[in-house]
């Protein structure tokens, strides 16, 4: 079997080249790849590249993600996050492969209280939200094989991350101030490309299990008790935290202005995704101790 993965350098991508391998033959592309096409500004090189792998699944973990840079571009933000997804689906539709895509939380409006469900209307607040929504849309009008996955809060040990960010602030600062009003659950690119891989492999062998499924560990919290967490587990972990834990303030999203709104329900139902493929999904906290384990031993 052969596999071709789009965003090989991306948090998601980078764990999915490791879930991947074992099922088949893998060719991982960037956008700066040499000799074959990983860039997705370029929609009709993507098409020849399928041509050319002629894979039996392709796997798109490559997208705009600067979510507040995109509402100044959003036509690159609707090349990437849009046409391309659909550029792949049309020729995963006209050589019988799968596509396995990720999408996201802000496809929804973030209102109420509630887990999203897949069935629930969508109604996204950003350019980047509408983008992604414009990209399911577009992979299930060609009426392909695929997969879409949603997830939320995405993090790694590798790259840039909340974690690492809180963490430095923690040390360098008396007093933090983070967002109490936005809940969701941290996610970590481990467990997406480990569910993946388990997720494909069932659906080669029954493809009835085809379509749009929620994504995202166990349980929920907000920034701020996200923030908490990381800065009170490095503080056990013996490295020299100079904010109190009375010091690190909650506020409300206003506190933050930006250019792009944040949906502030994340949170979403993942009981079609675990009654499917028969998965539990672990609580976030293991998942981010995990990661903050391996970014502190890193440092030591």
């Amino acid at each position: 079997m052969k596999i071709l993965l789009f965003g090989k350098g991306g948090q998601v991508g980078w764990e999915l080249q490791r879930s991947l391998a074992p099922l088949g033959d893998l060719v991982a592309l960037d956008a700066d790849s040499q000799n074959l096409c990983g860039d997705f500004t370029n929609p009709e090189g993507l098409a020849q590249t399928v041509r050319a792998v002629a894979p039996d699944i392709i796997v798109n973990a490559a997208a705009h993600t600067a979510v507040d840079q995109a509402e100044s571009e959003p036509e690159l933000a609707r090349t990437i996050n849009a046409l391309a997804p659909g550029v792949l689906a049309h020729e995963a539709t006209r050589s019988g492969a799968w596509l396995i895509h990720y999408s996201t939380d802000y496809v929804f409006d973030g209102s109420g209280d509630k887990p999203w469900q897949e069935t629930n209307p969508t109604g996204p607040l950003s350019v980047y939200g509408k983008t992604k929504m414009e990209g399911e849309e577009a992979i299930r009008a060609t009426g392909c094989q695929h997969l879409i996955f949603r997830t939320s809060w995405v993090y790694a040990a590798r790259g840039g991350n909340f974690a690492k960010t809180m963490l430095r602030l923690a040390q360098e600062r008396d007093f933090l101030s983070v967002i109490n009003d936005q809940i969701g659950a941290p996610t970590g690119a481990d467990l997406l490309a480990d569910i993946s891989a388990h997720a494909i492999r069932t659906a080669l062998c029954n493809p009835d299990v085809g379509g749009l499924y929620h994504l995202v560990a166990g349980g929920e919290t907000s920034w701020h008790g996200y923030a908490s967490f990381i800065i009170d587990f490095a503080r056990q972990a013996g490295i020299e935290i100079k904010v109190t834990p009375e010091a690190i303030q909650p506020v409300p999203t206003s506190a933050f202005p930006l250019p792009a709104p944040r949906p502030k329900n994340s949170r979403l139902d993942t009981q079609k995704l675990k009654n499917t493929f028969g998965l539990n999904l672990p609580h976030w906290q293991s998942g981010v101790a995990r990661m903050l384990t391996e970014i502190l031993e890193k440092k030591s």
